[in-house]
This record gives structure tokens, sequence and C-alpha cells, in this order.
């Protein structure tokens, strides 16, 4: 069997990575039962043999399982199931459910003291971030954007508490962020989201800000629930 780029299903079809074909695949088998609770998957070798995909596609995809909560990584023994379905993706130190439950009742109050108090500088600041991720390529650059632009919104809220707040949860962000875009196509779509918050942050409307910081949380919760219910499945596989 080998697993390279296909296309989802859908009224706009997107490119399916590799990986995602790979963790598809993984995901599938133990939803499936073709792997039990408590069984461990072939050695990265024997599946990278089988898939025909390369160590580092497979590495992507078993970090992802073990995100879901579906495996476990014990070293020198190998990768373990530890349950049949998904609940609840863990980003960090912290579960999908409880980040989602804080960002809406930190970062949505925080756009709108950012637009209250924001300064020329801020704007300048935040819109220089926009257009380098609206440019950036690498997903990994693009997270590391990503996570500094939420962290200067809460700088231009001008309550240090807040930005404390989102340092703590900072780790979880870039993971949840890198997550999302791997699976879930997020990057553009975050891009216009952000540009939607930048634009009211300009104006200094607090209802906007909070309009825009919202739809952007909806939007990211939307995804993740999606990626959680059903992995996508490609409808064709080729070396």
């Amino acid at each position: 069997m080998n697993l390279s780029d296909s296309q989802t299903g859908g009224s706009v079809p997107r490119r399916v990575s590799a990986m995602e074909a790979v963790l598809t695949h993984l995901r599938g088998a133990i939803e499936r039962g073709s792997y039990a609770v408590g069984d461990k998957l072939p050695s990265e070798a024997e599946l990278c043999r089988t898939l025909g995909v390369s160590r580092p596609v497979l590495r992507e995809a078993l970090r992802a399982l073990q995100t879901m909560g579906l495996t476990v990584s014990r070293t020198g023994r190998g990768t373990f199931v530890v349950a049949r379905s998904v609940e609840d993706p863990t980003f960090g130190d912290y579960a999908a459910s409880d980040l989602m439950e804080v960002r809406r009742h930190i970062e949505i109050p925080v756009a709108g003291y950012a637009a209250r108090r924001r300064t020329p500088e801020d704007v300048e600041r935040l819109t220089g971030l926009l257009e380098r991720m609206e440019r950036e390529t690498d997903t990994t650059a693009w997270v590391a954007l990503d996570t500094l632009f939420h962290l200067s919104v809460a700088q231009a809220a001008r309550n240090p508490v807040f930005r404390r707040v989102i340092e703590e949860i900072r780790d979880a962000l870039a993971r949840q962020s890198a997550f999302l875009n791997e699976l879930g196509g997020r990057r553009e779509h975050s891009d216009r989201e952000h540009r939607a918050l930048v634009e009211a942050l300009a104006e200094g409307s607090e209802e906007a800000a909070v309009r825009a910081m919202s739809h952007h949380l909806d939007r990211v919760e939307t995804t993740l629930t999606d990626i959680v219910r059903s992995a996508p499945t490609p409808t064709g596989a080729d070396a």
C-alpha cells in the first residue's frame, strides 16, 4: 500500500497530505478494531515499508494519533493503542475543550479592551505580523507568528494579567494551531479572520473586535470538532 497526496471530497476539494493519508489509515484501523486497545502498532520501519512513506511523514501521523488520545508512545517499547475513538485531543498540558473554554473567556474580552486601548504602534505591530503570516509558506514559521499575533493582541489590551495568561497557554496554542493547519487547512482562513480583527482594532471598534475574535474562535472550534468526529477520507492514493 502506498499513500501519497490525494484529495478530499466535498464542494471544494482540498489536497490531502501524505501525513493525513497515513493518519486516516491508522485512525481507521484503530476505530475499526484492527488494532485493539492495548495492541502495539507495527514498528516505524514496518509501517513506512507497508504504507510507502518516509519516516518523518509517519512520525507526524503518529504524533497526531497521540494528540487525539488514541495512542501513547513508550520509550524503547513502541506505540500502543489506548483508546478506540477520539474524545478530546490534548495540546501539551491542556485538553482541547479546556483550552477552548479559557480562550473564549479570555481572548474575546481581550479583543474588546485592545480596541479601546491600542496605540498606533500596536496596530502597526499587528499589521506587520499579519502581513508576514500572509506571505509565510512554512507551517512551523506561520504557527510561531500566529502565537505571537495573539500575544500582541493581549499586549494591546494593556493588562499584564491577560498577557501572562496567554503566555501560560502559548505552547498549547502553538500545538493546536499546527494541528488544525495540518489536518483542517486553517491557515488561509485564519489569515482572513486575523485581518478582520486588525481592521477592527485599527478602527477602535470594540464591538467589531469582539465579533471578529468570536468568529475566529467559532471557526477554530468547528474545525477541531470536524477533525474529532471523523478523519478525512482520501479518494485515492498512489506512489
